[in-house]
């Protein structure tokens, strides 16, 4: 029996492995050029949010995934302020076949990252004298499938081109 549980055990250290190793902000601005003239408007913003991310191998299992979202904000059509957040993270990833890595690289990694790039982004509005901007949650899973799917449409088109 103990011989058995060994084997379990064994099999069990070699599967899947998923850890975070460190979260952090690599890069962050903010920008106001709206200031002072946008606080004497009435505020209603149209808020247009952009995400991106890009992962690094930085060696054997380890990963680094950055998820890059710039929130412009505009008031009647005038700028009142753009910020960009870089927030990082290293993670520790083994014992994924090649898809699963990148599924996790391109959508669990950044659903990790969002909420701390989410409260930087509203923290750095806030200390801009702006109202708070709570930005909503984002399904990194859909976005993926979706990448996915546009890059076998543009697979799928550029053998169509080569015959």
């Amino acid at each position: 029996m103990a011989e058995e549980n060994a084997q379990n055990g064994a099999q069990q250290a070699t599967g899947p492995q998923f850890s975070v190793q460190r979260i952090y902000l690599k890069d962050v601005s903010l920008e106001a050029p709206g200031t002072p003239a946008v606080f004497t408007s009435a505020w209603k913003p149209e808020i247009n949010l952009d995400l991106n991310t890009r992962t690094r191998t930085l060696g054997e299992n380890h990963y680094e995934v950055i998820l890059t979202l710039t929130v412009t904000a505009k008031n009647d059509g005038n700028n009142a302020f753009l910020i960009e957040i870089q927030q990082a993270g290293i993670f520790q990833i083994a014992g994924l076949a090649e898809a699963e890595l990148n599924h996790t690289l391109g959508a669990f990694c950044p659903n990790i990252l969002f909420p701390y790039a989410r409260e930087s982004v509203d923290s750095l509005a806030t200390k801009a004298s702006f109202p708070a901007l709570m930005l909503a949650p984002v399904n990194f899973d859909a976005l993926y499938a979706q990448q996915l799917q546009q890059k076998a449409a543009q697979a799928a088109e550029g053998e169509t081109q080569a015959h």
